[in-house]
């Protein structure tokens, strides 16, 4: 089956590892990125543009500069992986875990900007409304601005799953090229040009830009189709 497709029995690898490490960045930046997201976009602080600066740092830093300083941090000299190491931890480079730390911090701004931007929209008085009808903070935030944010977060969603599908450098260099354990579609194809095998590369290549394509499609058609929803209502 493999076979007839195209597909060697490393690339399906690195597509299942590509698609776990996607999925699981995904939910732990909306996890993370949900609260601050809505801390920014709510909060006067006069330092948050140096906050906002170092989310979105991953979108204009070469990947392979920040690939680089998280294999250092997370390294047995680095203070991250001294850390980790000290408190009985296993080193996370050239790991999967390693992979999922560089992931969520290369797609946080992927994440965090479009729930910032979602939150703003929503403005102060649907949460006025809401807190004259006696509901609590936290009542609010689920009742009320999470189901209007909801495009934010359709979009949220697919572009920091389509990022993590794409990433080469930041992989690269903390996770290396390791057969079943670190190696992603990205690296799989770079392998396969390495030795000149354009045919599955290009197999592998063109089912990425599909995809990627058909996921973009679905967030500009659900942002259109919220639109009008709000438009009527």
């Amino acid at each position: 089956m493999i076979d007839a497709i195209g597909l060697t029995e490393n690339d399906l690898t690195a597509l299942l590892t590509t698609l776990k490490l996607a999925t699981i960045s995904t939910l732990i930046l909306l996890l993370l990125g949900t609260p601050l997201a809505w801390w920014l976009a709510r909060t006067q602080w006069r330092f948050k543009v140096l906050l906002e600066a170092v989310i979105a740092l991953p979108l204009v830093l070469p990947p392979t500069v920040l690939g680089f300083y998280l294999l250092v941090a997370l390294g047995r000299e680095g203070p991250i992986g001294s850390l980790i190491e000290t408190i009985g931890g296993a080193p996370l480079p050239f790991t999967f875990a390693g992979l999922v730390v560089g992931s969520v911090i290369y797609s946080m701004p992927f994440v965090i900007q479009p729930l910032q931007n979602a939150f703003a929209a929503i403005g102060s008085r649907p949460l006025e409304v809401a807190a004259t009808l006696r509901a609590s903070p936290l009542d609010s935030f689920f009742t009320v601005a999470i189901p209007l944010a909801r495009s934010g977060f359709l979009s949220a969603m697919v572009l920091g799953f389509a990022h993590t599908l794409g990433e080469f450098g930041v992989v690269l260099m903390i996770g290396g090229n390791i057969p079943g354990e670190t190696q992603l579609l990205s690296i799989a194809i770079y392998d396969h040009v390495e030795v000149l095998e354009y045919g599955q590369a290009h197999l592998l290549s063109g089912g990425l830009l599909l995809f990627s394509f058909l996921l973009l499609l679905l967030v500009y058609s659900a942002n259109r189709h919220f639109s009008v929803m709000q438009t009527k209502q």
